[in-house]
């Protein structure tokens, strides 16, 4: 049993006539009966009395009224698939670490998403260490994050540098110093994000490279978290700039002067893998345009 006989069959019913079906279908008319009789043959049951005029056996009825559903399902999937092959339709599965995910991305995502609503987006929030082994698993396509750890397999575009710096509470006695440096945050108690978060990892190796340890830790485990616990004076914290833009009421945000640059954000992706069709292909250049020219 096809879709095709299946179509011959419903036409056939609309039209009440071999004759007219064919012609509609553009058969020849053997060609119309061939499709009946090899539906009937794979269903093992009669369908149609033929005669002078056609009608619907009992299975013919039950038939004509279940395969209504199935033929909407062909010409739906058949659609799709058209949208697809034109560029206006796919499926992009996109991960994402933070802050990136919460304060860039969907700003960037919404006038994309209204001239191509029938894309779907996918959205994975991670570090660069889960986003990199989603990608390997073939769990996500694309990774938005920092730079990897390893090369192999993938191939990493730098895009921009996200800018760090140190908030503090008005109170602190550092909120008023003019020039802070690493060796400055010695025995204070640091808000840290995960061991492995690669913002945490950055701050933890300057701080023993220019003279910030010992120092406090106390582990928050999100990001977008850390502004709240410096605004209840429970301690320092060294954010992404665009996380605290603008600045919770009661804090300041301080210049570390010798941390060096911020942590290098682009797009990752396997060196091998199957290209998008034009709609993602869309997405992904719009992500990188944007994305270097955010603000």
């Amino acid at each position: 049993m096809d879709l095709r006989t299946i179509k011959t069959f419903k036409t056939i019913i609309k039209l009440g006539s071999f004759q007219r079906a064919a012609e509609e279908l553009q058969y020849v008319q053997s060609t119309v009966t061939t499709h009946i009789q090899k539906l009937e043959s794979d269903l093992g049951v009669k369908l149609i009395e033929r005669g002078k005029n056609l009608r619907l056996t009992e299975a013919g009825r039950l038939f004509s009224e279940k395969s209504d559903s199935l033929i909407k399902d062909y010409d739906y999937l058949n659609h799709a698939m058209n949208e697809f092959i034109k560029g206006e339709s796919g499926v992009v599965r996109l991960g994402i670490m933070e802050p990136t995910a919460s304060y860039r991305i969907p700003l960037i995502l919404a006038p994309f998403m209204q001239l191509y609503p029938k894309l779907q987006i996918s959205i994975q929030i991670g570090n660069t260490s889960i986003l990199s082994e989603m990608l390997d698993n073939g769990i996500i396509d694309i990774a938005i994050c920092t730079t990897p750890e390893s090369g192999v397999g993938s191939s990493f575009e730098p895009l921009f540098v996200e800018k760090l710096g140190l908030l503090v509470h008005q109170s602190h006695p550092l909120a008023i110093k003019e020039d802070i440096y690493l060796h400055n945050l010695q025995n204070e108690n640091l808000l840290l994000t995960t061991s492995t978060c690669p913002y945490r990892k950055k701050l933890e190796r300057s701080l023993l490279e220019k003279g910030g340890s010992p120092y406090l830790a106390t582990e928050i485990g999100s990001m977008a978290a850390l502004k709240y616990y410096v605004q209840a004076n429970f301690g320092l914290a060294v954010v992404p700039l665009i996380s605290v833009t603008p600045l919770p009421e009661g804090t300041i945000l301080k210049e570390l002067r010798d941390l060096d640059s911020g942590l290098i954000t682009g797009m990752l992706r396997k060196k091998e893998s199957p290209p998008f069709n034009s709609a993602g292909e869309r997405l992904i250049a719009f992500l990188r345009q944007e994305l270097l020219n955010f603000e």
